[in-house]
């Protein structure tokens, strides 16, 4: 395994412990290795060994390839060309940490959103209007407005050709804060 299979590695065995919801202390009681070490790991400052990587593999209940296909799934580059998709379009495909879409145009989706996760509006072009926790606000050109997990909005173009850039933690990843991880 080379270095930077390594460090991927070490974040794909935080990823399958969390999804888990194990603490470091269990999977180092399921595997036998320290605490100290299997954060090294996760925090990609120790390589482990392929005998180690079994036995979190083991702890983790999948196996020593899937956390190998895990890491090389976080090598993704990708290019998305403009002009893919009319309204709305995917920035980011697949499963990912992130997701982010574009808007183009004068929509008003006419609903109100929440998402668990934290994301950022950002127009790119013309003018949006947003409504917060009961709050308008106005964005120009440029302009951003950051929404922490869980607050409702609804927001509207309100110049035509108008695009806006959604980007937010993916649905699928818990980012809350959990002081056991």
């Amino acid at each position: 395994m080379d270095e930077k299979e390594a460090l991927r590695v070490g974040a794909a065995v935080r990823r399958q412990r969390r999804s888990l919801g194990l603490t470091l202390a269990a999977v180092a009681t399921r595997s036998g290795l320290s605490v100290p070490f299997l954060s090294q790991i996760e925090n990609e400052r120790a390589r482990p060994s392929a005998r180690s990587l079994d036995r979190v593999a083991e702890a983790l209940e999948t196996t020593t390839a899937r956390l190998r296909a895990a890491a090389d799934s976080a090598r993704a580059v990708e290019v998305v060309r403009a002009g893919e998709g009319d309204g709305a379009r995917r920035v980011v495909r697949g499963r990912h940490q992130l997701s982010a879409l574009e808007f183009t145009g004068e929509l008003d989706l006419g609903r109100e959103f929440q998402h668990r996760n934290d994301e950022v509006m950002y127009v790119a072009q013309g003018a949006a209007e947003v409504e917060a926790e009961g709050q308008a606000y106005r964005l120009e050109q440029g302009d951003t407005l950051f929404l922490s997990g869980g607050v409702r909005h609804r927001w509207r173009a309100t110049v035509p050709g108008t695009r806006l850039l959604v980007v937010a933690v993916a649905e699928h990843i818990d980012a809350t804060f959990d002081p056991r991880r």
